[in-house]
């Protein structure tokens, strides 16, 4: 049975729908504005619902999670990015319902929106791929292995593809035949990118092969580079010198070109490789009294005892060494000072006892003996290095005196002063 009131609405909303068709049909013009009018209103309310209130919720449940990756997300802006291809997925569906635009051009229109719509989704998911880069580099192994060239990379052939479809779309042709055609084109591409590709295989075996970390110190003389590496990028390195200026160098460059990479020596230690220069004239025997005085140091008390029986049994067994001191062995100033130094050293906790450890002779020269320290510290920090390095010489330049030996320098003014004085009174007196 047919209610009397949709008997009466049915024939009603019949005859208004036909009106308006009508009036559309009589003014063509008008129901093209109109219809416009809606498709944007549609657009404008879409987007504004997505990125006003769909965003901001998804931000609001995100933001209660205990993970850092909805952070590193809201900071790339990605679901933004991804937001604006919204209104043109609108304005593109509704281009046909327009009646004053031609079909072709309608067509156009909307080939020009889909390429548009490529690109904005192509700008959103390299936006998630750089949030991804940056998630990653708060994990402490992004030091170690640097994934940023990687990513750029990828970044380069997102953009690439979403240009191809682009084309693609313009043109009204198939994306297998525009990449058919770069691949004719690829020598030129070659030509003009090349440094890019280089580069790229460069950062795919410095990171794979594990030869430069972000943190690394490395020296390139050639590029005057001697700092950290803040940076392993697609195309560079970026080093921070020591005097806070950078030094970019293109990243192909470290596969043509030697360079330092001192990580080792944090990881390991920090050598110490200096010398003292000994007067060669201050080096003798030592007599029975200096072995008596020197025998107070509880560093050296048992290399002496040690060292005394050696040469005790050493001489029983030659002829002639009891007899006169030239044929006997003896102990010198010299061999007794390399042996504190190296017990000195050695009860040092700052310095490794695991590691290469020398006191040795270098040869001599006009300056002296130099009397070198090879050893490597166990804090391998810049100060605390040098810290140590310096506690220990001072001590050695203090003590040398008590073994009766002189480092040798070259005279001074107050050399010359005191000689002077001496050679004046010495004329006084005469």
């Amino acid at each position: 049975m047919v209610n009397e009131d949709e008997q009466v609405i049915g024939p009603f909303a019949t005859n208004v729908s036909g009106t308006l068709a009508d009036w559309f049909t009589a003014n063509p013009v008008w129901a093209t504005l109109i219809i416009a009018v809606l498709i944007v209103a549609a657009a404008w309310v879409a987007q504004l619902l997505t990125t006003r209130y769909l965003i901001e919720i998804i931000s609001r449940i995100t933001r209660r999670t205990s993970a850092g990756w909805d952070s590193v997300l809201r900071g790339r802006q990605v679901l933004s990015r991804l937001s604006r291809a919204v209104p043109l997925i609108i304005i593109r569906a509704g281009l046909p319902l327009l009646p004053l635009l031609p079909p072709g051009v309608a067509d156009f229109l909307q080939r020009v929106l889909s390429a548009v719509i490529m690109i904005v989704i192509a700008s959103a998911i390299a936006a998630a791929v750089s949030a991804f880069g940056d998630l990653y580099e708060k994990n402490p192994k992004s030091r170690q292995r640097p994934i940023k060239s990687y990513l750029q990379g990828l970044i380069i052939v997102i953009y690439a593809l979403a240009a191809v479809a682009a084309v693609a779309s313009l043109l009204n042709r198939d994306p297998l035949l525009i990449l058919s055609g770069i691949g004719a084109a690829s020598a030129i591409l070659l030509l003009v990118f090349q440094d890019t590709i280089l580069s790229l295989v460069a950062g795919a075996q410095l990171t794979g092969n594990d030869l430069i970390r972000v943190g690394d110190w490395i020296e390139m003389p050639a590029y005057q580079a001697d700092g950290d590496v803040v940076e392993v990028a697609l195309n560079t390195v970026k080093v921070q010198n020591w005097d806070k200026t950078f030094t970019v160098i293109p990243a192909h460059v470290f596969l043509k070109n030697s360079f330092k990479n001192y990580r080792t020596m944090y990881e390991i230690g920090r050598r110490i490789k200096r010398s003292i220069l000994i007067d060669m004239d201050s080096i003798r025997f030592l007599t029975e009294e200096e072995i008596s005085h020197l025998r107070r140091f509880s560093l050296l008390k048992d290399y002496i005892d040690a060292k005394l029986s050696d040469i005790a049994d050493w001489n029983a067994k030659h002829e002639g060494a009891e007899d006169d001191p030239v044929n006997a062995r003896r102990l010198t100033n010299l061999g007794t000072f390399r042996a504190y130094i190296e017990n000195y050293l050695r009860a040092d906790p700052r310095i490794s006892n695991d590691l290469l450890f020398s006191i040795r002779q270098l040869a001599p020269d006009p300056d002296g003996l130099p009397l070198e320290v090879y050893c490597f510290t166990v804090d391998t920090g810049f100060v605390n290095f040098e810290r140590t390095q310096a506690d220990v010489f001072d001590h050695l330049l203090a003590i040398i005196d008590e073994f009766s030996l002189r480092v040798a320098q070259k005279p001074t003014g107050h050399d010359l002063r005191t000689l002077s004085t001496r050679v004046s009174a010495a004329s006084l007196e005469a």
